[in-house]
């Protein structure tokens, strides 16, 4: 894995602590029934994702590497730490850590709304680019990219992140 989907992580990680904390506030002009107690100071859903990815990469972290170095104290520093503290697993278990930081990556993405994140993506079956984001899943907009049920092919982000790791690492090995 790149150093960048590391960094990446960190980044969306970081933009969700910053901006998207806040509560929502509703469209202007939108009338609201009359509040019997103050909102929550912050968008609870926004910091529950952001405390269980953490606590995901900490977990995994620690599990692969039970004497690893103190957790930082900034949330959106654990990527790096995870990389740093597992340099040492082989190429398998490299590869789940960096799908799992990829799959966060995405999922902080869509979170903020992005969904353009997965769009970039090639499709995991055919390869062509531009997949769809809908209730949960990718879907493949390529009419022939189907199921067995003749439906769009649906694709978790745990796919989608496994799929990325693979072919990064195919290119790698096959790079003069």
């Amino acid at each position: 894995m790149g150093k960048g989907d590391a960094e990446t992580a960190a980044r969306r990680l970081r933009l969700l602590q910053a901006e998207f904390l806040e509560p929502t506030r509703g469209e202007p002009g939108l009338r609201t029934g009359t509040r019997t107690s103050p909102p929550a100071p912050l968008h609870l859903g926004i910091l529950d994702h952001m405390k269980a990815s953490v606590e995901e990469v900490i977990a995994h972290t620690r599990q692969q590497a039970p004497n690893a170095s103190p957790i930082p104290a900034e949330a959106g520093d654990v990527y790096d730490w995870c990389v740093q503290q597992t340099p040492h697993l082989d190429g398998e278990r490299q590869a789940i850590r960096d799908a799992l930081i990829f799959r966060q990556s995405l999922e902080h993405a869509i979170a903020m709304g992005d969904i353009k994140a997965v769009r970039k993506l090639p499709c995991p079956g055919c390869g062509c680019y531009g997949l769809l984001w809908r209730a949960g899943a990718a879907l493949c907009p390529y009419d022939r990219c189907t199921d067995s049920r003749g439906m769009a092919n649906r694709w978790s982000l745990a796919q989608l992140a496994h799929h990325h790791v693979a072919f990064k690492k195919m290119l790698k090995t096959h790079a003069t």
